[in-house]
């Protein structure tokens, strides 16, 4: 049975981290909102995160500040002093996320169940939320908009941007020939082992520009991503180089300019599938069936199964929902034939 047959008066969505995560759940909260347009959203999130939602229609995003140590879940619980939520949505479960809940007064406190829940999340929560027969990240967060009452859980997406960011995008690609599509990649992830060869982004690169695209790299300030990006530019010369010269919502708008974008697991690969933008996920580590570009899988090049066979002698289907390989030399399975074959296959699709 539903929690819910007639909108709740108020809902508290606990999504920290990180910005992958977070695209996935903006999808479940605004299924939430399609059927609910009345009920009262509080979000509480991570502060590069909150970069992302803080404009979202209709939602209170609450910032909290891991780095604060306890003087930040105190500060938590201050703000929302006085607040009695119908339920809270605990879709993090990080054992700093479970500590929160501790201050956040909601009738029902909905987590995952036992075969998604880690960190003890269980011990925090009251309405356990199944987890679906499909695999991925996002059908369990839809999960819970379900179990709550809501519907139709088709996700969809609704990210605004400033005009001041479609203006700075614009403005670097104003010199572009017009009839060029644009091929923007984001090389780097945050942990290094996620991240493709510098020798398979100018193969890439340099058959993309042989087709009359323009190249974008894009990324954030982390030094490791500034550093893959100098090496690439430096084997592939004519590129346009962001990276580190965006903010979160400048590179959402960068990628909603995009005609393709090609990223390994990190966060634009999210943000790309959320702003409906084609996307090649660059995959070893993870199972991209359960974290891939939710609407674009089928455009994957994962060296998963090739590596994960190498670590373990039973199937794919047969182990722990989150197993990860740990062979950190994983990604360079991915060939350079694998990830241009796929971005003919890609570009077919546009023309």
């Amino acid at each position: 049975m539903p929690l819910f047959t007639k909108a709740p008066n108020s809902i508290c969505i606990l999504r920290l981290s990180a910005i992958g995560d977070v695209c996935n759940t903006i999808a479940a909260v605004q299924c939430i909102q399609r059927q609910w347009p009345s009920t009262k959203i509080t979000w509480i999130t991570g502060k590069l995160e909150a970069q992302l939602i803080n404009d979202l229609p209709n939602i209170d995003v609450i910032i909290f500040d891991k780095k604060d140590g306890i003087k930040g879940y105190f500060s938590l619980w201050k703000k929302l002093k006085g607040q009695n939520f119908d339920a809270l949505l605990h879709m993090q479960y990080a054992l700093r996320a479970s500590i929160a809940t501790l201050g956040i007064k909601a009738k029902y406190k909905l987590g995952f169940d036992a075969k998604r829940s880690q960190d003890f999340q269980t011990w925090f929560t009251n309405v356990k939320v199944p987890s679906p027969e499909a695999p991925h990240v996002l059908d369990g967060l839809l999960a819970f908009a379900s179990t709550l009452g809501v519907i139709d859980i088709t996700p969809t997406w609704s990210i605004p941007y400033s005009e001041d960011d479609n203006r700075w995008v614009l403005q670097h690609l104003s010199n572009q020939n017009n009839e060029s599509k644009n091929l923007l990649i984001v090389p780097a992830a945050s942990k290094a082992y996620k991240n493709w060869t510098v020798e398979g982004y100018a193969a890439v690169i340099q058959h993309a520009q042989q087709l009359g695209w323009n190249i974008i790299l894009a990324g954030s300030p982390a030094q490791i991503e500034i550093d893959l990006a100098y090496k690439i530019q430096s084997k592939a010369p004519s590129v346009t180089n962001l990276v580190g010269k965006s903010t979160i919502k400048k590179m959402l708008a960068l990628i909603d300019k995009a005609d393709l974008v090609i990223a390994p697991d990190t966060g634009p690969t999210h943000m790309a599938n959320a702003m409906n933008i084609p996307v090649i996920g660059l995959y070893a580590h993870h199972n991209p069936e359960r974290t891939g570009p939710y609407l674009y899988r089928q455009y994957v090049v994962s060296s998963y199964k090739e590596a994960i066979a190498k670590e373990h002698d039973i199937t794919i289907d047969n182990l722990p929902w989150r197993t990860r390989v740990k062979d950190e030399n994983a990604m360079t399975l991915i060939s350079s034939k694998h990830v241009i074959s796929m971005f003919d296959k890609v570009v077919s699709t546009l023309n």
